[in-house]
C-alpha cells in the first residue's frame, strides 16, 4: 500500500514537471507507522491462528514443515490444538465428511463411523454425507451432540475405477446443490480406513491435500503422475511439488467444488478422447493441486498403511489408517 502511494505521488510530480522528491509530510508519518504496525500485527495474528501457535512450526527439525509457497505442512508438534479448537468453536464451524460406500465397500462403513465419532473433529459440529447404492445397509451408529448422518443414494458402476472417478462428479454436484448451504468445510475421505488418533480442525484450510505415504520422502522423478500428454492429467517430468493421495483431501466448500468440478470435467474429456489416467481421479487431483496450490498440506500421519509401511520414528502419530483387506475380493 505504501509503495503504491509513493509511486503515485512520484508520477504526479513528473506529470507536473516538478523534480521528483521522496519526502513524507511529518503530519502523516505517525499514521503511516500506525498502519504498518496494525497490518503487520494483523498478518502475524492470522498466521498464528491458522497454525494454532506460530512458534510451534519450528518445533520439528526432522521434517519439512513449509512448502515452497509457504503453506504449512501439518505434523504432530506443529500446531496447538487448544488454540485452534477455541478459534473454530467461536466461528461455529460445521464440517462435512463425505464418504462413498458403494457395493461391497459398505462393510467398512461401521468401523469408519465408529472411529470417526471417537477421533474426528471431536467437540465440533459434523455432518457425515454417506454416498451409497445400498441405503438399507447403512449401519446405525450412535452419534454425539451436534453430529448427524445424511444418506445420499447414488448408482454404482461395474468397475471400481469408474466408482472412484465418479466421486468427483457427485461431490461437485452436491457441493453446489446442498453442501454450500449446510457446512463450512468439506473433508473427502475413503471408507476402507479407520481413524486411529486425533484428526481435528488443524487440517482445515481453504484447500488441503495429503502427502501420499509411499512418496512423501521421494524425489519428483519417482512420483507416479500421469505422463502421457494426451491426458488432461498430464504432468511433465520437470514439474510437480508433491504426490497427493486421492483418499483424503478437502477445504472450504467453494474450493472443493472448484476442485471436484475441474477434475470431473477433465475425466470426461479424457473419456471422450479414449484415455484413462493412470491413477484415475487421483491423477487428476494431482494435476489440479499442481496449478492450484493447497493452503495446507497434511503429512502422511493423515494417510498411512501400517501393514505395508510399519511405523517409522518420523511418524509421531498414525491418525487415519488403512484397514487390512483383500483388494481383489472387495473390488470384484
Amino acid at each position: 500500500m505504501l509503495r503504491w502511494w509513493m509511486a503515485g505521488a512520484g508520477a504526479e510530480e513528473l506529470r507536473l514537471g516538478r523534480p521528483k522528491r521522496c519526502t513524507i509530510h511529518l503530519g502523516i508519518l505517525p499514521l503511516i507507522v500506525f498502519a504498518l504496525v496494525f497490518f503487520g500485527y494483523g498478518f502475524g495474528s492470522h498466521r498464528s491462528q491458522e497454525l494454532g501457535d506460530s512458534e510451534a512450526v519450528t518445533s520439528r527439525k526432522d521434517v519439512l514443515v513449509l512448502t515452497p509457497w509457504l503453506a504449512p505442512i501439518i505434523w504432530e508438534g506443529t500446531f496447538n490444538i487448544d488454540i485452534l479448537n477455541e478459534q473454530f468453536r467461536l466461528q461455529n464451524t460445521t464440517v462435512g465428511l463425505t464418504v462413498f460406500a458403494i457395493k461391497k465397500y459398505v462393510v467398512f462403513l461401521k468401523l469408519f463411523l465408529e472411529t470417526a465419532e471417537q477421533q474426528f473433529m471431536v467437540g465440533h459440529k459434523v455432518i457425515y454425507y454417506v454416498f451409497t447404492d445400498c441405503p438399507a445397509d447403512v449401519p446405525q451408529v450412535p452419534l454425539g451432540a451436534g453430529r448427524k448422518l445424511v444418506v445420499l443414494t447414488v448408482r454404482n458402476y461395474t468397475r471400481w475405477q469408474d466408482v472412484s472417478m465418479h466421486r468427483m462428479e457427485m461431490i461437485s454436484r452436491f457441493s453446489e446443490q446442498r453442501f454450500l448451504h449446510e457446512v463450512d468445510y468439506l473433508v473427502c475421505a475413503d471408507v476402507d480406513m479407520k481413524f486411529s488418533d486425533h484428526v481435528g480442525v488443524e487440517i482445515l484450510s481453504a484447500l488441503f491435500g495429503t502427502l501420499h505415504p509411499g512418496f512423501y520422502s521421494s524425489s519428483r522423478e519417482a512420483f507416479t503422475y500421469e505422463r502421457r500428454p494426451e491426458s488432461q492429467a498430464y504432468i511433465p517430468w520437470d514439474e510437480g511439488d508433491f504426490y497427493y493421495m486421492g483418499a483424503f483431501f478437502g477445504g472450504s466448500v467453494v474450493e472443493v467444488y472448484h476442485l471436484t468440478k475441474a477434475c470431473h470435467q477433465a475425466i470426461v474429456q479424457d473419456m471422450a478422447n479414449g484415455i484413462e489416467a493412470v491413477w484415475h481421479d487421483e491423477s487428476h487431483l494431482n494435476k489440479y493441486l499442481l496449478h492450484h496450490k493447497p493452503t495446507k498440506v497434511l503429512s502422511p500421519e493423515y494417510m498411512w498403511d501400517q501393514q505395508l509401511l510399519g511405523w517409522p520414528s518420523i511418524m509421531k502419530k498414525l491418525r487415519y489408517v488403512a484397514v487390512p483387506k483383500n483388494h481383489q475380493a472387495i473390488r470384484n
